[in-house]
């Protein structure tokens, strides 16, 4: 083979080295001596050997465990909480050229951004408004992640854990609650009870004879027990009253 021939066949195998491939999920940055030049992919693609070179970027969402953290909330009671957060990169360029190392900076603005959030609420926040406070986490390190080409697109608190000194305050004060509402949905019953027998005892005394019929009505009730004994006392008025029905019922029969 001829020194020709050699230095052709070097030269198409060095032309065939600038092929590469990538899936459909990475992008490539291209350096040119140094300097960025483009970004290529997904598919096949070209570049100079020996001129260029390339940084491959996976742009799919990844997740990140914040690991637990012990940080104080807003009303000092020290707490441990941790988080997961979903981010994915939006703009290789900015990713390989912005920061070192966009992984470790997107974990660690995210530890540091949740001890700060936590110590700005209440326990009682940090508990019952995990929603609102998730929200306000993922702006804030997304107001800092966006520099480097980086979007977050979810952040949730898994876990908070709380002293067990709190723990039983906190249920002592859940059962005084209960035990709160329980006595006011009696006494609101024994309101309504109440008004429900003023407003009876006027009717009664506005009719007298309703009392009459209700004193009938109970001895009938105690009457239809068995091995009852029912001593009746009839008020003067009522007996007065049933005989002047029945004589004018005999009249009316006579007449007839």
């Amino acid at each position: 083979m001829s020194t020709t021939q050699l230095i052709l066949l070097l030269v198409f195998i060095l032309f065939l080295s600038g092929f590469r491939i990538v899936n459909e999920y990475v992008r490539s940055v291209v350096f040119r001596l140094g300097r960025f030049q483009s970004i290529k992919g997904p598919g096949l693609y070209w570049i100079i050997p020996l001129i260029e070179w390339q940084k491959t970027i996976d742009m799919r969402t990844r997740t990140v465990t914040v690991e637990r953290q012990e940080t104080i909330t807003k009303d000092s009671v020290t707490v441990k909480v941790d988080a997961v957060l979903w981010y994915r990169v939006t703009d290789a360029e900015r990713a390989v050229i912005a920061v070192e190392n966009y992984s470790l900076a997107v974990h660690q603005i995210a530890l540091t951004s949740l001890r700060n959030i936590i110590g700005q609420h209440l326990l009682d926040e940090v508990l019952k408004e995990r929603d609102a406070i998730n929200q306000a986490l993922r702006n804030i390190v997304d107001s800092s992640t966006e520099a480097w080409g980086v979007k977050i697109e979810m952040v949730e608190m898994k876990d908070v854990e709380i002293p067990e000194a709190m723990q039983r305050a906190m249920a002592r004060e859940a059962e005084a609650v209960r035990e709160k509402r329980a006595r006011l949905i009696k006494a609101e019953a024994e309101q309504e009870a109440a008004a429900k027998l003023s407003d009876g005892a006027r009717q009664i005394a506005e009719n007298p004879i309703a009392l009459e019929l209700r004193r009938m009505q109970m001895i009938a009730e105690v009457g239809a027990e068995q091995n009852t004994t029912t001593i009746v006392l009839m008020p003067s008025d009522f007996v007065n009253l049933a005989g002047e029905l029945a004589g004018m019922l005999r009249k009316k029969s006579v007449g007839s």
